[in-house]
């Protein structure tokens, strides 16, 4: 297949990596450029709800009234559409190939299993060994992030997450610089926002994981989902009823999510043409790092494409990163993260390793293509002037 420009990810226009900039501009920081077009403001929170796609906020706007009645044109995520390299756009304002956290799991050399990125640990059944020590996060991603050029700037930059964030791989890598404050549920994520933006000016992240969690298990409108949403807009309303003047709320999101049924979700154990001569997968069911044996690229290839060319595009990785798939830069050091092949979901289909993940297959929701669900995230804002 040769590269051509995808509808989205939306780099350089409107992806989560144009976000902080954008929000630190409004804010006065030197140095940040605000494609978003943001107005001038004093204070600004970032509430970010894992796990919700402008499409199902559009799609449920009966039960989140608030947040419905205040969306804006969509951000896209970037490949892959997941919480690492998402959350890794947001916290260094740069693409998911620029900052190389390049999907929840992903190959590092020298290893035979792959990371787990929000764990810092290797990934999968077997010993859980923690790589904080081995693969220090601050090399492993030395670029500044976003909150260690805005607080070297002067600007009060606070975190509000639950405690186990705190000193995790994925924090240092992504989030050095802010100021972690304690919110273990939405009430008191609520509750923190307000304490955290008395200064001026200043800058709170409000991170929130419970509705993505119930995607994942339950799936997008299950009962458990809904019961999530009606809760995030009750939470983004009583937060903007909180601020003070001069305040931008902005609520956004990772990624958006789509249900698979258990058929859909192809077990490699179960599918030995798929499995002949891969090493390791990685990434997400819906978009796979594919780690072949010495020799056997092309023949993988084609077995993935005879059996899922219909649901899933399979580029080998310099074709994917010839396609920007993961933005307009993919250093030297980050592309062997990168599968040898990369596979994405166009339709219904997520390939699992319940050997290696078995929470992974029996989960209902998934993410992680280029798809408009998955893609698109809310762009949701607030402002008390």
């Amino acid at each position: 297949m040769a590269a051509q420009a995808l509808p989205i990810p939306r780099y350089g226009v409107r992806s989560l990596a144009e976000l902080m900039p954008s929000m630190l501009s409004a804010l006065g920081v030197g140095g940040f450029a605000n494609p978003l077009a943001l107005s001038p403001v004093s204070r600004a929170v970032l509430f970010l709800v894992d796990g919700l796609g402008d499409e199902q906020l559009r799609s449920h706007s009966g039960i989140a009234p608030f947040l419905s009645g205040r969306r804006g044109e969509p951000l896209s995520a970037g490949f892959p559409a997941t919480t690492v390299a998402s959350l890794g756009s947001v916290g260094t304002g740069l693409t998911p190939g620029e900052h190389g956290l390049v999907g929840y799991t992903f190959g590092l050399t020298g290893y035979d299993r792959a990371i787990n990125v929000l764990s810092w640990s290797l990934y999968g059944l077997g010993p859980q060994v923690d790589l904080r020590q081995a693969i220090v996060p601050e090399r492993f991603q030395p670029l500044p992030t976003v909150f260690e050029r805005a607080a070297a700037d002067g600007l009060e930059m606070t975190l509000l997450g639950k405690a186990i964030f705190a000193g995790s791989g994925f924090t240092r890598a992504a989030f050095r610089g802010a100021r972690l404050r304690t919110a273990e549920t939405l009430e008191a994520l609520v509750g923190e926002v307000g304490r955290a933006l008395q200064p001026a000016p200043s800058f709170v992240y409000a991170y929130y994981a419970g509705l993505d969690a119930a995607g994942h298990v339950s799936g997008v409108d299950s009962p458990q989902w809904r019961t999530q949403l009606e809760q995030v807009d009750s939470a983004a309303e009583r937060m903007a009823a909180r601020l003070p003047p001069g305040t931008l709320l902005l609520v956004c999101a990772d990624h958006g999510m789509v249900d698979l049924a258990e058929h859909q979700r192809l077990d490699l154990e179960d599918e030995p043409a798929l499995a002949a001569g891969v090493r390791m997968l990685a990434g997400e069911a819906r978009a796979r790092h594919i780690f072949t044996q010495p020799g056997a690229e092309a023949d993988v290839l084609a077995a993935w494409q005879a059996r899922l060319g219909d649901r899933m595009v399979i580029w080998p990785r310099e074709e994917a990163i010839a396609l920007q798939l993961f933005g307009p830069r993919v250093p030297d050091p980050v592309r062997p993260r990168i599968g040898d092949l990369v596979a994405a979901a166009q339709g219904p289909v997520g390939i699992v390793q319940r050997a290696v993940d078995p929470a992974q297959g029996r989960f209902r929701g998934h993410h992680g293509s280029y798809t408009p669900a998955e893609q698109l995230v809310p762009f949701a804002t607030v402002s008390r002037s």
